[in-house]
């Protein structure tokens, strides 16, 4: 009886999850996460290096580099000011089990200074990019689950470095917030005479010419 019992217990609880309108167990999925990096309007930065140790203490080293997501719309308006955009393309961390810390090294090319910092991921942050590719969204569910979970980081002047992960709605979570500090070697390690990445853009030097970097708006 008691084996009924269990048995029963287990279809029913099978059957139970099998009826949710919101399972994303069946949607398409990829077996790894993204890495993204974003900027403040304006606030060009260059990231020299990133790194992933994973919640298995093993680290993934040149996880994403390259350019942030951003923009230069020129409306007039102090766009700078905070995050306007929390979204962009990233790369995946192949065979990274979910992230505990991350490392960033970056270029603030409107400062020209180079920060480093680890940004410590925690456990609510982790557990929310687990079901955003699990679960669909309360709000569309027609609709299949987040094909990939992702990290994005917001890098801006100051050092100041914000992250994000996204839940099942595409809503941005913020989940973490680091101090950078400056790397004394300089761009590129020192390796490239003190050269920057690339100018400031003639966009972004009017833009600060006019409201100056919100230094505290991040």
């Amino acid at each position: 009886m008691k084996l009924l019992v269990t048995l029963f217990c287990a279809l029913f609880m099978a059957g139970c999850q099998s009826a949710d309108p919101l399972s994303g167990k069946k949607d398409p999925k990829s077996e790894w996460w993204e890495l993204a990096f974003i900027e403040p309007d304006y606030m060009q930065v260059w990231v020299e290096d990133s790194s992933v140790q994973d919640v298995t203490g093993k680290v993934y080293f040149k996880a994403n580099g390259g350019s942030a997501a951003g923009g230069e719309p020129e409306d007039g308006t102090e766009s700078a000011r905070g995050w306007s955009i929390v979204d962009g393309s990233g790369k995946r961390v192949v065979g990274a089990d979910l992230p505990v810390r991350i490392y960033v090294r970056w270029q603030s090319i409107v400062e020209k200074k180079t920060w480093q910092a680890w940004v410590d991921i925690p456990e609510h942050a982790r557990q929310l990019m687990v079901e955003s590719t699990s679960k669909r969204c309360p709000q569309t569910p027609e609709r299949e689950a987040r094909f990939m979970a992702s990290v994005y980081l917001g890098l801006a002047p100051g050092g100041v470095v914000q992250a994000w992960v996204k839940d099942s709605c595409h809503k941005a979570i913020k989940v973490a917030r680091a101090q950078a500090e400056i790397e004394p070697l300089g761009p590129s390690q020192g390796k490239n005479q003190g050269r920057y990445a690339y100018p400031i853009s003639e966009r972004s030097k009017r833009y600060i010419e006019k409201f100056g970097i919100p230094y505290g708006s991040w």
